[in-house]
């Protein structure tokens, strides 16, 4: 059972949504002496309903998104395995990462210049090198790979809960099954109401995803969300993509975007849509579901890529994300300085969690992070959606 907390009392820092960003914060928070630290979710302890749920994420050094997030992966690397060991369990599956397009798909353009830009480890094959080495794949006349030796999958729920229980181990409180009702700055800190609390902080971070737009209506004007879709399906001859022979992959065709892992169930393959026109919204409770029509759509095109897979998904699961104009995560402290916004996370998020994490408890400690871009900031984003415009609906790949 949750401990009690008084309306009296102040917390040096509250944490609001335990999810990918704020489980990792409150890892890092957890690490800082003489801090008083309290977390507060909706749900329960790593629950299934935030954007990380579905059993895998692919992390990726060769990043197509360009030079702006390469020390922040460098970062996320490197404290992905610290809380693997920290933890004691597997949270990171050193696979690769695999990219499969033409040589004149803008993906595939875009991830050769990051890799020559940063001189990253990476292996180029051609379309026939590509059907030798990885025969699971249906490589069509055309296509080339790029091999990153330091992409990875990332088992979600499982670093969540890590995070989750080594910062309560370390003295973090937890208030679960608490709904945030408001937030609100003042003269000495933050006042922050759920049905049954009232918690005052000198610091809050709102790390609530989906769900952000509740809480800070800052953001409101500089996001929508959209529904994402995971699916499973079943081939004839797992172990054919089992991780010791299959990477985590990305393929590209025109705007068709698909993304999967390797099997961890020892039965199904994750192979998902990037896109596939899936709706979007201003906020989630706005949010519909999946067209009707989904799902056929989603096996004509998976059969494509894997003929040997069944054409039924053995699983096909609905989830959803929060996107900005231009894909730009926003993390920054509000005009009060007592409130650290993280939202809109644009598919970068999990990979990146535990540096945004580390970047939330920098901000709330010191007032400033060195690994924060200026771009991630509010008014950055401002300044763009000023001198462009945007009307949302905007489709997006989540890989």
């Amino acid at each position: 059972m949750s401990p009690a907390v008084t309306p009296e009392e102040l917390v040096d820092v509250a944490v609001i949504g335990a999810g990918s960003v704020g489980s990792m914060a409150l890892w890092h928070l957890s690490k800082v002496p003489g801090l008083s630290v309290l977390g507060i979710e909706q749900y329960g302890r790593a629950h299934g309903l935030g954007s990380f749920a579905g059993e895998s994420r692919l992390f990726r050094m060769a990043y197509k998104e360009g030079e702006l997030y390469l020390p922040l992966l460098t970062d996320a690397r490197r404290q992905w395995l610290e809380l693997e060991k920290e933890a004691d369990t597997q949270i990171m599956l050193q696979v690769g990462a695999l990219s499969i397009g033409t040589e004149t798909q803008p993906e595939m353009i875009a991830t050769r210049g990051t890799i020559d830009t940063f001189g990253l480890p990476h292996r180029y094959l051609d379309t026939e090198e590509l059907r030798k080495g990885f025969p699971q794949h249906d490589v069509h006349n055309g296509d080339v790979g790029i091999l990153d030796p330091c992409g990875a999958g990332l088992r979600p729920e499982v670093a969540v809960l890590s995070a989750l229980r080594l910062a309560e181990a370390n003295g973090v409180r937890m208030l679960y099954r608490s709904a945030v009702e408001t937030v609100e700055p003042g003269d000495n800190g933050v006042t922050i109401r759920t049905a049954r609390d009232v918690v005052r902080a000198r610091t809050a971070i709102v790390t609530t995803g989906s769900w952000a737009t509740d809480l800070l209506p800052g953001v409101r004007d500089l996001v929508h969300v959209q529904r994402l879709a995971l699916s499973w399906f079943m081939p004839t001859d797992i172990s054919r993509y089992l991780p010791d022979q299959f990477p985590v992959f990305m393929r590209d065709i025109g705007d068709v975007h698909f993304f999967g892992a390797p099997s961890l169930d020892g039965y199904s393959v994750k192979v998902s849509p990037g896109h596939l026109d899936l709706p979007t919204a201003p906020t989630l409770a706005e949010l519909p579901d999946l067209p009707n029509d989904f799902a056929p759509r989603l096996a004509a095109q998976v059969t494509d890529f894997f003929p040997d897979m069944n054409p039924e998904p053995v699983r096909l699961t609905a989830h959803h994300e929060m996107f900005t104009a231009d894909r730009v995560p926003i993390v920054d402290r509000d005009s009060t300085g007592s409130v650290v916004a993280v939202a809109g996370l644009s598919g970068h998020g999990f990979k990146l969690a535990p540096t945004f994490g580390r970047i939330a408890r920098d901000l709330a400690v010191d007032g400033t992070s060195e690994l924060c871009p200026r771009e991630f900031t509010l008014a950055a984003h401002q300044e763009r959606a000023a001198l462009r415009p945007w009307r949302g609906g905007q489709s997006q790949h989540i890989s």
